[in-house]
C-alpha cells in the first residue's frame, strides 16, 4: 500500500526537534513544501517528506477530486450487489462486492497516506494524480465485467495504472531522501510492483481458486508497510488523515442517499407504489443521517498518535466504509423487493439493510467511539444499537423504517448521556 500507518509496533514519530519521521525544522510552516495560495506551483519542486506538526493542514482540492472520482466506482459496485442480491445471488454478489471494493479502498489509501506524508502539490504530482484518478476510471469500467462475468481484465488494468504512477511517486520521494526513509520508500515502490504482479493471477487461476488468491493477496498488501516502515516512520499527519477519511466518508453516504433517492423516485414512477416505498425511503434516510453523527460525534486525529492506533483504525475502515456504501444497496435491494422486482423474500431484502448498518455501528465504537465513552451506560449504547438494528430485520415491511428509528434513538441515547456527563460519547 501507500504510506500506510505502518508497522503497528513502530512507534509514531516524535514531536518537532528533528526526529524520525519528523522532517525539517520546529517551525511546522517551514516544514510545508508547497508554496503560499497566491504563488503558483512550480512545475518541479523536490519531493520531500513533509512535517506532522505542520498546522492548518488540510485535504487539498486534488484529493478532493481524487476522491468523487473513486466514488464512481464504489457507486458502480454497489449497483452491481444490488443486482447480484435482487437476482437471489447474494451470496455471491456479497463475496464480489468484498473484492471489489477491498481493491477500491486499498488504492484510495495508497494514495491518501502517501500524500499526506509527501504531497508537494507541484505540477509532476498534480499530473501522476490525475494519471492514479485514469486508473480509478478504467477500474470502474470493468466493475460490472468482475460481477457478471468474472471477468478481471479491465479491473486488474486500472489497478495497473493506478499502482504504476503510485510507484513512481515513492521512487520519486527515494530521490530526495537518505538512510532509513529512502530505504523505506524503495521498499514501499518495490512492494506496491510486487503485488500488483500477484494480482495478475485474478486473470489465470480457476474461478473458485480466485477468493483464495484474493485473501492472500489482501493479507501480502497490508504486509507491505509492515516491512517497509520497519526502521523509518513516515511523516503522516493525524489531522489530515483524520480529515482525509471524515470526507470520503461523507462522499460515501452522499452516494448511499443519492442511489436510495433514485431507486425510490423509479418505484413510485414505474409501480405507483408510494404506500410501500414511503417507509423505507424514510428509514433508510434516518439510518444515513445517524450514521453521519455518530461518525463525526468525537475527533479521532487526537487518538492518532502512534503507528499502532492508526494502522488499526485506518485499515479498519474498510469495514466501516464498505457497510456504509453496501446500506445504500441494501435500500436499493428494499425498494425492488417492495415493488415485486426482487426475486428474495422480505426478510432478505430487510437483511441486505439491517446487516450493514449493524456491522456499520459495530465498527465504529470498536474503531474509535469505545476510547471516549464514560461508563457502561455509554459504552453499551452501539452495541445494543446494532443488536437492536438486527433484531428489526423481523419487522415484515416496516423494517428499514423500525432500524431508522433505532439509528433515532441512539442518536438522542448519546446526546442525553453526553449532558449528564458533560462529556461526548
Amino acid at each position: 500500500m501507500t504510506s500506510s500507518p505502518g508497522s503497528p509496533d513502530t512507534p509514531g514519530p516524535p514531536g518537532p526537534s528533528g526526529s524520525r519521521g519528523t522532517p525539517g525544522p520546529a517551525d511546522s510552516s517551514a516544514a510545508d513544501p508547497r508554496p503560499p495560495a497566491s504563488v503558483p506551483a512550480r512545475p518541479l519542486r523536490p519531493l520531500r517528506a513533509r512535517g506532522r506538526d505542520e498546522k492548518h493542514r488540510a485535504a487539498t482540492p486534488l484529493e478532493l477530486f481524487f476522491d468523487l472520482c473513486f466514488v464512481v466506482a464504489v457507486a458502480q459496485a454497489g449497483a452491481e450487489l444490488v443486482h447480484a442480491v435482487a437476482e437471489g445471488h447474494a451470496g455471491e454478489g456479497v463475496l464480489s462486492y468484498a473484492m471489489v471494493f477491498f481493491a477500491l479502498f486499498w488504492a484510495w489509501v495508497n494514495f491518501s497516506w502517501f500524500a499526506s506524508a509527501y504531497d508537494n502539490d507541484d505540477a509532476l504530482y498534480r499530473v501522476v494524480t490525475l494519471i492514479q484518478i485514469a486508473g480509478v476510471l478504467v477500474f470502474a469500467a470493468g466493475v460490472s465485467e468482475a460481477f457478471q462475468e468474472h471477468d478481471f481484465l479491465l479491473v486488474w488494468l486500472g489497478y495497473l495504472i493506478m499502482r504504476i504512477a503510485l510507484s513512481s511517486q515513492w521512487l520519486r520521494a527515494a530521490r530526495n531522501a537518505t538512510g532509513a526513509e529512502r530505504a523505506t520508500t524503495l521498499r514501499y515502490a518495490v512492494g506496491v510492483l510486487v503485488c500488483q504482479i500477484g494480482w495478475t493471477g485474478l486473470l489465470f487461476l480457476p474461478e473458485d481458486a480466485r477468493p483464495w488468491l484474493f485473501l492472500v493477496m489482501a493479507v501480502a498488501e497490508m504486509c507491505v508497510p509492515v516491512l517497509a516502515e520497519r526502521q523509518y516512520t513516515t511523516a503522516w499527519h493525524p489531522h489530515h488523515i483524520s480529515e482525509r477519511y471524515g470526507l470520503f466518508t461523507i462522499i460515501v453516504l452522499g452516494e448511499t442517499i443519492a442511489a436510495a433517492t433514485i431507486a425510490v423516485k423509479s418505484g413510485i414512477e414505474e409501480n405507483d407504489a408510494l404506500d410501500e416505498l414511503v417507509p423505507i425511503a424514510a428509514g433508510g434516510l434516518l439510518i444515513v443521517f445517524a450514521a453521519w453523527w455518530i461518525y463525526f460525534v468525537v475527533p479521532i486525529h487526537g487518538r492518532l498518535r502512534s503507528n499502532r492506533q492508526a494502522f488499526l483504525w485506518g485499515y479498519g475502515h474498510y469495514v466501516i466504509l464498505g457497510s456504509a456504501a453496501a446500506i445504500g444497496a441494501g435500500i436499493e435491494v428494499a425498494v425492488e423487493q417492495a415493488v415485486g422486482e426482487a426475486h428474495l423474500s422480505t426478510l432478505a431484502a430487510s437483511a441486505a439493510v439491517t446487516v450493514p448498518t449493524a456491522l456499520y455501528l459495530i465498527t465504529i465504537w470498536a474503531l474509535h467511539s469505545r476510547y471516549y465513552k464514560v461508563g457502561l451506560a455509554q459504552q453499551l449504547v452501539l452495541p445494543a444499537s446494532a443488536l437492536a438494528t438486527l433484531a428489526s430485520t423481523f419487522a415484515g415491511r416496516w423494517a428499514v423504517l423500525l432500524a431508522g428509528i433505532v439509528a433515532v434513538v441512539t442518536v438522542a441515547t448519546g446526546v442525553t448521556l453526553t449532558a449528564r456527563t458533560g462529556r461526548r460519547t
